[in-house]
């Protein structure tokens, strides 16, 4: 049975952008090249547990940042977590690229590179373990970041799954 994802409205959180890469793009064509920018931006609310990413494309980096939030505000997911950390280790992959996260004690922080930073920050998570396996290309490890964070699932939904109660797990 496929569950059914309502769309998160963007105006109700507090939302705070993040750009994860900015990439120069030449087109050559008869008249010579144009260049053009391309923005990888992360939108999350800390306090909500909710992020997004989006990508932009513009003559100018500011455009292309406005268009990547724009397009990352169309994009939120709500994620399950515990106090501070995630609620179980998980796996997420797209395309070549795998991101591990596992959850951290209170007091270790966030160990994490630079995309699965910006998401682990946005979403407000202050203590997870993190590997990116494969590769490092922003936007694939990205995906796989959400991938992993969409697999999350909180203690309720598996009690509710196995039939008991959220005390017996």
């Amino acid at each position: 049975m496929p569950t059914i994802i309502k769309k998160l409205d963007a105006g109700s959180y507090q939302l705070k952008d993040q750009v994860v890469a900015i990439n120069r793009v030449t087109k050559v064509v008869k008249g010579g090249k144009n260049l053009s920018f391309a923005a990888l931006v992360v939108v999350g609310d800390p306090t909500a547990a909710v992020v997004g990413y989006g990508s932009g494309k513009a003559k100018e980096v500011p455009q292309a940042i406005r268009k990547g939030i724009e397009s990352a505000k169309k994009n939120l997911v709500r994620v399950n977590l515990t106090q501070t950390s995630i609620p179980h280790a998980v796996l997420g992959r797209f395309g070549s690229g795998m991101v591990l996260l596992k959850p951290a004690p209170e007091g270790t922080g966030v160990i994490a590179g630079g995309a699965v930073r910006a998401i682990m920050t946005s979403v407000g998570i202050q203590n997870v373990l993190t590997k990116s396996i494969g590769t490092t290309n922003p936007h694939n490890v990205i995906k796989a970041t959400f991938d992993a964070l969409k697999k999350l699932k909180n203690k309720e939904f598996v009690a509710g799954v196995r039939g008991k109660t959220a005390e017996e797990l």
